[in-house]
């Protein structure tokens, strides 16, 4: 099945427009976006979570906002796996947010990828550029998901084809 928006794509394989890459935690959601070639991924910024409840959380309302706003042609959610590439709690709740956000953007698919040590790698790029630990806590959400979103578009790039795994909207 073709997925939607990628009818026009162009000679990369992927249609042209911004992404969103989604970094979620059990306390903040850390959002970066692309431009519209796929190029670079930026952080836009860090949204509190919000415990699931009935209906949309304000959560996931505020990242289908962005992806309206930036007309997102995709979004992808960084999936927490262990290093040995099985899946814990962090990784099913991790699946649940993505699938609760997939029904609130529909009709723009979102898709999980593999997210192992993007926070660690986030921590050694904010340490890198002089950035103290204490100041991190703001900031650190926003660059693993710069670290996601980033990762998500070389394969992009590399492969011609969106990256990882599509998410599937829950049926009401």
């Amino acid at each position: 099945m073709t997925e939607p928006f990628e009818a026009e794509a162009g000679s990369a394989g992927v249609a042209r427009g911004a992404r969103l890459g989604v970094d979620v935690g059990k306390a903040r959601i850390g959002l970066a976006a692309s431009d519209p070639d796929g190029l670079v991924a930026t952080p836009v910024q860090t949204v509190p979570r919000v415990l699931p409840g009935e209906g949309t959380t304000a959560d996931v309302a505020r990242i289908a906002a962005e992806v309206d706003e930036r007309a997102a042609r995709v979004v992808y959610v960084g999936l927490p796996r262990h290093l040995s590439g099985a899946e814990g709690a962090a990784t099913q709740d991790a699946r649940g947010f993505a699938a609760r956000l997939a029904a609130a953007v529909a009709p723009v698919p979102v898709r999980v990828v593999d997210e192992r040590m993007s926070t660690v790698t986030a921590h050694a790029q904010l340490r890198a550029a002089g950035k103290k630990t204490r100041s991190h806590r703001p900031v650190i959400d926003q660059a693993a998901a710069v670290i996601i979103l980033q990762s998500a578009l070389d394969v992009e790039r590399a492969a011609g084809t969106r990256a990882g795994e599509l998410v599937e909207a829950p049926t009401p």
